[in-house]
């Protein structure tokens, strides 16, 4: 069980549902994948505005086990955007001692993206300043039963004792077993729902739903949200005494 945090204290562990980026184009009259690339610009000024809010860990919602279904060239575009920001952003990310990893299926991604996002993980495995995860091809039902089925093979090659399992056993064997909990979900654009995202890890988690579209979400409004996450009470299901 998370202990509660200290009256005052900021989150440590920040996810985002960085939301709106269609919308934000189509208000201006571009396409869609316009607002994607402003919304990729966005990104480094939070992972920027990090360790001020005292965030060391965060965690952001780039493309979905569900995005596969928008059309083809929306996904293309996608992808091409993705190799191009981790091209471009890869020595920047290590010289700002930034630890990137990515979390989701890569099984379905390019070879020349995973090798990419294999290669800046490795390139800034030893950064021990902010903690980016990138989800990509990530749903969290889908994390929990490739969770459940890797933690089924070690029951059946003898490795794991099935009456051990509990509460404890199952994040060992997610995408994010390396990572604290979030203690702060952050959904841009106004939509109020989770997106079958880190289901598992934000089961006491606060959320906040903001309404402004994701490429217009700046540090003043990510640092606004993290200072206001320390005046809650979080009880954990408890009573304060």
């Amino acid at each position: 069980m998370p202990k509660p945090i200290r009256d005052g204290a900021g989150p440590r562990h920040v996810a985002v549902i960085m939301d709106g980026n269609g919308r934000w184009a189509q208000k201006r009259g571009r396409p869609r994948l316009f607002g994607h690339h402003a919304g990729a610009k966005r990104v480094r000024e939070i992972v920027e505005a990090c360790p001020a809010a005292g965030v060391k860990y965060l965690t952001i919602f780039a493309f979905s086990t569900e995005n596969w279904k928008r059309t083809q060239s929306e996904v293309a575009g996608l992808m091409s955007l993705f190799r191009r920001y981790i091209t471009k952003e890869a020595r920047a990310l290590k010289e700002e001692n930034v630890q990137v990893r990515f979390i989701g299926d890569r099984v379905q991604l390019d070879d020349k993206l995973v090798r990419l996002m294999d290669e800046l993980e490795q390139m800034t495995a030893h950064c021990t300043g902010v903690n980016l995860t990138i989800a990509i091809n990530y749903g969290g039902r889908d994390e929990v039963a490739r969770a459940t089925k890797r933690l089924a093979e070690d029951v059946a090659a003898g490795r794991l004792d099935p009456a051990s399992v509990n509460e404890e056993t199952l994040p060992k064997y997610l995408d994010t077993c390396v990572l604290p909990d979030p203690d702060l979900v952050i959904r841009t654009s106004g939509e109020a729902r989770i997106s079958n995202f880190l289901l598992w890890q934000s089961a006491y988690a606060e959320y906040e739903f903001v309404d402004t579209l994701w490429p217009d979400f700046g540090a003043e409004e990510f640092s606004s949200l993290t200072a206001a996450y320390g005046t809650r009470e979080r009880r954990y299901g408890g009573v304060k005494a």
